[in-house]
């Protein structure tokens, strides 16, 4: 028997010096939680239609992974940055096309963030702050949702909270490398979600400023050599996309005029503000949603799948900032609002006179502006999907577990013993206000926080003697405050509460609702039906050498062919319908070189049809109509006409 395995073993739940004993095994527990919350339910998370088109796509061909296409030809990308979706991709590729393959690397996301956000507590305010960041986090509904799905806020969330970890590194140091390090995972959050990964550079740079060591030149020229390499990484791939000729790479989708930076800063950005970019495709037109069009419907029925009772009291375009703690929201995110900012108004006017390199109020003006930054960019946009509120979670977390230790240590010294009875009323006040919001959705829990409460307040008033006694009442009180949240996030183990791969929610939805397991009606599955296997037989063999199998009008009537076999289906005018791609002549060029020969196109009367429609898909449309003949060999799907042309 080898003697140095059981001391491995060992070291691994050891905490490292400095930590207390229960540090590292609490933290993996912890962690090993999280994983189960995320994982439970991976094998039926479901698929999002169009974004799993394109991870399909990306898994299959080099080209459209390193360019983001829809489709395995490559011929026109996503309407958004795909750096998202190559983790997604690369899993496809190892393990195959199932829904848990596009879910896993969200899964691991997700843990490896709840271990980043407890050194970030730890950094601020020792141990104890970075086990509550880290639960606090990963135990938010919206988290718990979304880090179990195949959506592009995971890697987004991840990189934000990578980015934050340097940068306090940095900010309690001085030392640029780490600086420059939270530079680059900004950059790479961009190729996630592009700019909403910005919005976290704001509280970086005034903290920055404000509480880094140094004159003030030292540190702005660290901050500018930072600003540059987040720069550069976030604009990597727009640069590799406009130095590539036209014709030699896909057409960029969210754009009028194939162009990457339309479609990030336009499409993607600006107009989701009501700003217009020129040669973005209008959101208006498009539709309000993350990527719009048809893929944003739900299996719920109308956009973002939530109905019922606060659906026309409550869209997520109404009431700017407010409508982040109306029900729909504060819901999944919300939960610790009190605790958070009456915990950083505590903490700033408490470290008023302390050294402007504190890193304890350094932590607090950082948090404080990132929370404030992204809810007030969220409160001016349209929410087309509550995991954009995911980016609220790490400095929501962060300040309340600041908010727990400042106020654990302020009743435990004698200095403004107050603080803590403020916080837990707050919190608890806030907590039964929300949960009355949901009468039929654990009832009996709102008494027992409250009761919980009120017992670990009157225990604290009393035993002031009593060290063990106090602490234990400590732990009740924070068990009040945060039990509700993680209830919730718990639910998601439940498929009627766990949200799908639309919509990251936990609990009910607003009116009673529960969700629904999976995802819209439109996903692919990855297997074929009768009539689909039969037509992609036909078409196979009838390919003669052809480019692509067919060309179809819209995206999802080519998604089940792409899915299931990974073939160069061509999807005509991208998400939308809306992008001329490929233009009238472009069809007749590709038909006339023997590159494309079959179009797959509604039935006459579908809505799909546009029947004298002027527009670029509309164009094709009649002239296939026109042109080609119907093939009668092989029957096509139900309301679709398939035609050959010469």
């Amino acid at each position: 028997m080898n003697p140095s395995r059981p001391s491995i073993r060992i070291a691994f739940w050891r905490s490292p010096e400095g930590q207390p004993d229960w540090a590292r095994p609490a933290l993996l527990t912890l962690a090993a939680i999280t994983a189960v919350l995320y994982g439970w339910r991976i094998e039926d998370s479901g698929f999002a239609s169009y974004y799993a088109l394109a991870v399909k796509s990306m898994s299959v061909n080099g080209w459209a992974l390193l360019y983001g296409a829809l489709d395995p030809g490559a011929t026109i990308t996503l309407d958004k940055l795909a750096g998202a979706f190559v983790p997604q991709a690369i899993s496809a590729r190892l393990f195959g096309f199932h829904e848990w393959s596009l879910a896993l690397p969200q899964v691991v996301e997700g843990v490896v963030a709840v271990l980043v956000m407890y050194r970030i507590g730890r950094r601020l305010a020792g141990p104890a702050a970075g086990l509550l960041a880290a639960g606090l986090f990963g135990l938010t509904p919206v988290v718990a949702s979304m880090f179990g799905h195949a959506m592009e806020d995971g890697l987004l969330t991840l990189c934000l909270v990578l980015a934050a970890d340097a940068f306090l590194a940095a900010l309690t140091s001085g030392r640029l490398g780490p600086l420059l390090l939270a530079g680059v995972w900004v950059g790479l959050g961009f190729q996630a979600k592009m700019m909403q990964a910005w919005l976290i550079l704001p509280a970086m740079a005034v903290t920055f400023l404000v509480a880094a060591p140094g004159g003030w030149r030292r540190r702005l020229g660290r901050l500018t050599a930072a600003g540059a390499v987040t720069l550069a990484v976030s604009l990597s791939w727009i640069a590799l996309y406009e130095a590539t000729p036209a014709g030699s790479r896909p057409y960029v989708d969210g754009s009028t005029n194939d162009s990457a930076i339309a479609m990030v800063f336009g499409y993607n950005g600006f107009d989701r503000f009501g700003w217009h970019v020129p040669g973005a495709v209008r959101v208006t037109d498009a539709g309000a949603g993350d990527g719009g069009g048809v893929h944003e419907e739900s299996p719920h029925g109308s956009q973002g799948g939530q109905g019922g009772g606060f659906e026309q009291q409550e869209t997520p375009d109404q009431g700017g900032p407010a409508k982040l703690a109306g029900a729909r929201y504060a819901s999944q995110i919300g939960w610790l609002y009190p605790l958070a900012l009456f915990g950083l108004l505590f903490g700033l006017i408490a470290r008023g006179r302390a050294p402007r390199t504190d890193p304890f109020r350094a932590g607090l003006l950082f948090g404080g502006l990132w929370l404030l930054v992204v809810a007030a960019v969220l409160g001016g946009m349209t929410i087309a999907h509550q995991a954009y509120l995911a980016s609220l979670a790490p400095p929501l977390a962060v300040l309340s577990a600041l908010a727990v230790v400042r106020a654990w240590t302020g009743l435990r010294d004698g200095d403004a013993p107050w603080q803590l009875p403020v916080l837990v009323v707050a919190e608890l006040l806030w907590t039964i206000h929300l949960s009355r919001r949901f009468p039929d959705f654990l009832p009996w829990l709102w008494w027992v926080v409250a009761a919980a409460g009120a017992i670990a307040l009157l225990v604290l008033a009393v035993a002031r003697t009593l060290r063990r006694v106090r602490v234990a009442a400590m732990a009740l009180a924070v068990a009040a405050m945060v039990a509700t949240p993680v209830f919730w996030a718990a639910s998601v183990l439940d498929p009627r509460y766990g949200g799908d791969a639309f919509e990251a929610s936990a609990g009910p939805r607003p009116g009673g609702r529960a969700g629904t397991a999976g995802g819209n009606d439109l996903s692919p599955t990855g297997v074929l039906t009768a009539e689909q296997s039969r037509l992609h037989a036909y078409l196979t063999a009838h390919r003669d050498g052809a480019r692509f199998l067919a060309a179809t009008t819209f995206w999802h009537m080519a998604s089940p062919y792409i899915a299931a076999t990974g073939q160069a289906y061509l999807p005509m005018g991208g998400n939308h319908g809306s992008v001329p791609q490929p233009t009238p002549a472009g069809v007749e060029a590709l038909v006339g070189t023997g590159e494309l020969r079959y179009f797959l196109l509604p039935a006459a009367g579908d809505p799909g049809r546009r029947d004298g429609d002027t527009g670029t898909i509309g164009a094709i449309a009649a002239w296939v109509t026109a042109t080609c003949r119907v093939v009668t060999d092989v029957a096509p799907p139900r309301d679709q006409v398939l035609y050959r042309c010469r």
